[in-house]
């Protein structure tokens, strides 16, 4: 008898799996990372279990629903879920309401009531574009709950109301389960958010360390050349950590508005802190290859010393203090460092040198500004109200793509009569209106049908051998935990995490488990899954065929944004709200979205050189303020302030020409004060001229930018387009 040996696996089968096994389990990182996500999938799992069973004890009509409201409102952070809960419910309530009236209108019209629902969830979609956060969950809701409560009405329209009752009490018992489970079982700590806040804090100290230590070395120059950059000497890497600084500011930002919604010491502070991170936003912006850097004089590298001395000292200050313990000797260090600066700018004679000491004073206030923000209760940030940055352009777009894509499917529905056409109606509405919540819409399209698509094969597989082996809840809610797991894993994922979202909340509607249970109805299972492919066929067609993105044009759209701001800026001095920080912090969410359009169709050195000059734009608006900050001094004279203002009157041809602003400007500031009179004249004379200098530089090094003709205003297949992309358009200044 010949024995056989069973085939040993050849070598390197399992080497990649151990290898990420001990990639995990050694790299503390990842392997807090893979606890955090576990302990989140247990939670929202447990959620599930609860409110489903809440959902049978009270014998509602679709138990599902209220496992859909978990996958939706679940989030790792209990104030983002507290505050989604919240505005989930007024959304359910406003969808209720505008369901039952659309359904009391059109009782006897179904097409007029296709065109009414169409248009409710195009503005459904438009709002969810507007609103920030999870404010959008509102409108999101609102047209997903007209299609979830009439279309079991279509048959009955008497029973509508009913239906809103059923619904809106399965969302309630999901919000509230959900809610009570991670309120439990999650630590709320605020000293977690305050030491994410102090970290930032001092890596935005260090940033600005490491841009002034870059010019250490700078070869010497002429103290009265022409101002220039030597923007050169920094790291190449320096676009992409600016980036990544702006990147982790926002987010923050976004993580103290959640916390505010159940931590009352997060809450008491939050405008502050709120204020505080807009201001450092500011300061890290404010740095770009078109700032003024000093010449290699003597006088010059001591204003360098004494800046790295200060911000030595606030590193040293924070190392072992928290922010609200040091922030009066930071500030006093801070002001010392503010006053030295005051008195080289009155001893300097270098336009130059003047310029550079301008822009280091008014960084020095907003860092003593933005500690007392992020430090106590009560400083000046309390009084100011951000405002988001309103996209109409984008979402006019997705009100279009969701009235369309609604109006297509209940069309359909309505020819053909299919009998899952209300599931393909429920299934387009909700992830158009999700979708409308999202930066890119279209670019999400894809991996949300993707994701939603490969609920079918799951759900397939969950009714052939998982239900019917059920013979009680427990095992149901095994079988729903099985099925429901790779959704939720996979929405902490930067790349699938949309898929993931896609599949947890619409595997719930794919299971179609009701009351009572029915696992033998094969024909309706499968109607309402081919219901839900053709619903994500229609998505994909409606947001990236039928009214596809046109990235260029968006950021061309946000370019011309910037300009027209500068240019009202300047002729009225009118700005978004009453204080300067609402009106950069908006030019900023400009600058932010415009580096998202670019990264879909520019080459990362063209994108590089367009967020400069946005970034750019910035620091040409502070210009502009305090230009009419000091045309008002009395030591400016009448044809001075009316060369002044002449000077900003010519930025009403900025996007025209402009070259012939920046001549404008340099002729006011020699009018102000010439080359040869700069000891003779006044302080505010020489800083009025060393502003107007700055600005008409500005100009001269992005009029391609700025200019409505620009290379960035060309479709791609023009001519026009290939240009430099800061290049002047028209040469000739007349």
């Amino acid at each position: 008898m010949v024995y056989q040996v069973a085939p040993t696996p050849p070598p390197g089968v399992f080497r990649p799996m151990l290898s990420s096994l001990k990639r995990i389990f050694s790299d503390d990182a990842q392997w807090a990372a893979t606890r955090t996500t576990a302990a989140f999938c247990a939670r929202a799992l447990l959620s599930v279990g609860i409110a489903l069973f809440l959902a049978f004890s009270f014998q509602l009509q679709s138990p599902m629903s209220s496992v859909t409201t978990v996958m939706i409102v679940a989030n790792p952070t209990v104030g983002a879920l507290v505050s989604k809960s919240v505005w989930r419910i007024i959304g359910t309530i406003i969808g209720a309401t505008i369901s039952v009236g659309l359904m009391a209108v059109f009782v006897q019209s179904p097409v007029l009531y296709f065109m009414g629902l169409s248009v409710v969830v195009g503005l459904a979609c438009m709002a969810a574009t507007f609103l920030r956060l999870f404010r959008a969950y509102a409108a999101v809701l609102t047209g997903y709950t007209i299609v979830i409560i009439s279309a079991p009405a279509f048959d009955n329209p008497d029973g509508i109301f009913l239906s809103a009752m059923s619904r809106l009490a399965a969302v309630v018992v999901g919000i509230v389960t959900t809610a009570a489970v991670f309120m439990v079982t999650s630590p709320r700590r605020s000293d977690t958010l305050f030491t994410q806040i102090h970290t930032l804090f001092r890596d935005t100290v260090s940033y600005i360390l490491a841009f002034h230590q870059g010019y250490s070395n700078v070869p010497a120059q002429n103290p009265d050349a022409l101002p220039g950059s030597t923007f050169r000497a920094l790291p190449s890497t320096f676009h992409d950590s600016r980036a990544a600084m702006l990147t982790r500011i926002a987010r923050l930002s976004d993580a103290v508005e959640y916390a505010a919604a159940d931590n009352y010491d997060i809450s008491v502070r939050q405008r502050e802190i709120r204020a505080g991170l807009a201001r450092l936003s500011g300061i890290v912006a404010s740095y770009h290859p078109h700032t003024i850097t000093p010449a290699d004089t003597e006088q010059d590298r001591a204003v360098h010393g004494e800046i790295e001395a200060m911000l030595h000292t606030l590193l040293d200050l924070t190392k072992g203090q928290s922010l609200e313990a040091m922030w009066t000797q930071g500030c006093a260090r801070i002001q010392h460092t503010r006053t030295i600066m005051i008195d080289e700018a009155r001893a300097t004679h270098s336009p130059r040198s003047l310029l550079f000491l301008d822009d280091i004073q008014d960084l020095l206030g907003q860092i003593d500004t933005a500690l007392q923000d992020l430090s106590r209760r009560g400083s000046a940030g309390r009084k100011l109200r951000l405002q988001p940055y309103l996209e109409w352009p984008t979402a006019l777009r997705n009100a279009a793509r969701g009235a369309l894509t609604t109006l297509l499917t209940t069309l359909i529905w309505y020819v053909l009569h299919w009998t899952a056409g209300p599931t393909m109606m429920l299934y387009v509405v909700a992830a158009a209106s999700l979708l409308s919540t999202l930066p890119s819409a279209s670019r999400a399209a894809g991996m949300m049908a993707a994701g939603t698509a490969l609920g079918i094969p799951a759900g397939l597989l969950c009714h052939i051998y998982l239900l019917p082996q059920i013979d009680g809840y427990p095992l149901l809610w095994l079988s729903l935990c099985i099925m429901l797991l790779p959704g939720v894993w996979l929405q902490f994922h930067p790349k699938f995490g949309v898929g993931g979202f896609g599949y947890g909340v619409f595997a719930t509607v794919m299971l179609q488990v009701n009351n009572p249970i029915h696992y033998y109805n094969d024909i309706n299972l499968f109607n309402g899954w081919m219901a839900l492919f053709m619903g994500c066929i229609m998505l994909v067609l409606s947001f990236r065929v039928i009214l596809p993105p046109n990235h260029r044009l968006d950021a061309a759209r946000l370019v011309m944004s910037l300009t027209r701001s500068l240019r009202r800026l300047a002729l009225s001095g009118r700005r978004q709200g009453k204080e300067w920080l609402v009106w950069e912090n908006l030019q900023l969410q400009k600058v932010i979205r415009l580096a998202m359009r670019l990264s879909f169709f520019a080459r990362p050195a063209s994108m590089h050189e367009y967020i400069d000059a946005a970034l750019a734009t910035l620091s040409l608006g502070r210009l502009i303020e305090r230009i009419r900050t000091i045309a008002g001094s009395p030591d400016i004279m009448g044809a001075q302030q009316a060369a002044i203002y002449d000077a900003l009157g010519t930025f009403s041809e900025l996007a025209h020409n402009p070259l012939l602003t920046a001549a404008s400007l340099r002729r006011a500031a020699t009018i102000l004060c010439p080359p040869d009179a700069l000891t003779l004249r006044p302080a505010a004379q020489v800083e009025a001229m060393a502003c107007l200098e700055q600005a008409a530089r500005i100009i001269e090094d992005i009029p391609g930018f700025l200019d409505q003709r620009g290379p960035l205003q060309w479709a791609e297949d023009y001519p026009a387009a290939h240009r430099p992309p800061l290049a002047a358009v028209r040469t000739e200044v007349g």
